[in-house]
């Protein structure tokens, strides 16, 4: 593994802005790279000074705010800028701007920017659905993809006015994730544009009474990076999510919620049969209780109703999932997880010919590590028996090794 995708050094980030509604968030944006220690620099359109002043993007970056290339000439700003940015960010991105960029054109000092630039670069769009959908704007933003520039997919919600719909920019905290990942692992290229992905996230929860139950610490942070990255690869994603409450959903897809280990069972039988790729990356409760209580269970009561706790064994969805392929029911890709807290590679590689799946991912999560975090680590395990240790590295970082292996398994 190279150094730089080791590196935790600050990076020097170009943030720009072009002139759309959406250009307020650019300040969030700025203040995430500046609190993970980045140096910043904001370069803005002449127009998105419309909406924020010259003097915030200053106060924010620490830097001065240009727009033209004949400010500080002497310093000759597009080709120094450019020449030692790590990564330029463009967040909004609108119609106009990309059309500029695909053209070539550097007509300002953030396209000029850009022109020279040689590292990662990734545009946040934000515009109306029917400017982003249009033939012209779909036919820059393939060009810009094939040159090497990742486009974010942009969310789908409230735009201006009361319309709804895909345009709406992603929150800054997303675009910075997706940023970093882009220096760190590539550009976001569609290589599942047309492809259907099923994932199962977070943990399940089993009713003892109305008001306990039993569960682990999954977040489900990993499953929705995973769904985060394929909808980035144009693939259509559904995730079946048990409890993620506090995760937003991957820009464009659709989320089943589910509690318990049966009814996620439910949930990914019937959509399997559509998916071509299935990730069971949920950590589901094995066991449930043999019966619920109708009313909270009382401590110190004779019964010992609380002490003593009868379980039944939950259906293995993983393994449910296969049988479904074998029978003809399904034709997906699937792929599972292990988390282990000893003898990881033995048991993972047990768990692998077990399950019959086609890919696992295996965590150790020995001291409590991977749950709830926002890196991970592990292996992954091939059922023609390749293994590929995964390094640490955020659940974004991992969920692309991740995508990238099951691309391999068609080779």
């Amino acid at each position: 593994m190279s150094e730089a995708l080791h590196s935790s050094r600050p990076l020097r980030v170009v943030v720009g802005v072009a002139g759309g509604i959406a250009a307020y968030k650019a300040c969030h944006l700025v203040r995430d790279f500046k609190e993970r220690g980045d140096e910043v620099r904001v370069i803005p359109t002449a127009n998105a000074l419309n909406f924020v002043g010259a003097a915030t993007f200053e106060a924010l970056s620490g830097n001065p705010v240009d727009t033209g290339v004949f400010t500080r000439v002497d310093e000759v700003q597009h080709v120094r800028l450019g020449q030692e940015a790590d990564l330029i960010v463009v967040a909004p991105a609108t119609a106009d701007l990309m059309a500029r960029i695909a053209a070539g054109r550097a007509d300002d000092l953030l396209t000029s920017t850009i022109l020279v630039a040689t590292c990662p670069v990734v545009l946040a769009p934000a515009m109306h659905t029917e400017m982003w959908l249009n033939p012209a704007t779909q036919a820059n933003v393939e060009a810009l993809r094939q040159r090497g520039i990742s486009v974010i997919e942009p969310a789908h919600g409230r735009l201006t006015g009361k319309d709804t719909g895909p345009g709406r920019l992603p929150e800054p905290h997303v675009i910075a994730e997706l940023a970093r990942t882009v220096h760190q692992t590539g550009p976001l290229v569609p290589t599942l544009a047309g492809k259907r992905v099923l994932i199962s996230a977070g943990g399940t929860q089993e009713n003892i009474d109305p008001v306990r139950y039993i569960g682990n610490r999954s977040s489900g942070k990993q499953g929705y990076a995973l769904g985060d990255i394929a909808a980035q690869r144009g693939a259509e994603v559904t995730i079946v999510a048990g409890a993620t409450d506090e995760l937003e959903a991957p820009s464009g897809a659709e989320v089943i919620k589910v509690r318990s280990t049966r009814e996620m069972q439910q949930a990914m039988a019937q959509r399997a049969p559509h998916a071509d790729v299935v990730v069971m990356a949920a950590a589901v409760a094995d066991f449930r209780p043999e019966s619920e209580a109708e009313t909270k269970l009382k401590k110190g009561k004779s019964d010992g109703a609380l002490s003593t706790i009868h379980l039944a064994e939950n259906p293995d969805i993983l393994k449910g999932l296969v049988q479904m392929r074998k029978a003809g029911e399904t034709a997906a890709t699937i792929i599972g997880f292990a988390a282990e807290t000893d003898n990881e590679l033995e048991n993972g590689r047990a768990k692998l010919k077990r399950k019959g799946a086609d890919l696992l991912m295996l965590n150790s999560v020995s001291g409590g590590g991977v749950f709830g975090q926002t890196r991970n680590r592990g292996w992954l395990l091939s059922a023609d028996g390749r293994e590929e240790e995964i390094p640490d590295g955020t659940k974004h970082e991992v969920a692309v090794r991740i995508w990238d292996a099951i691309a391999r398994l068609a080779q």
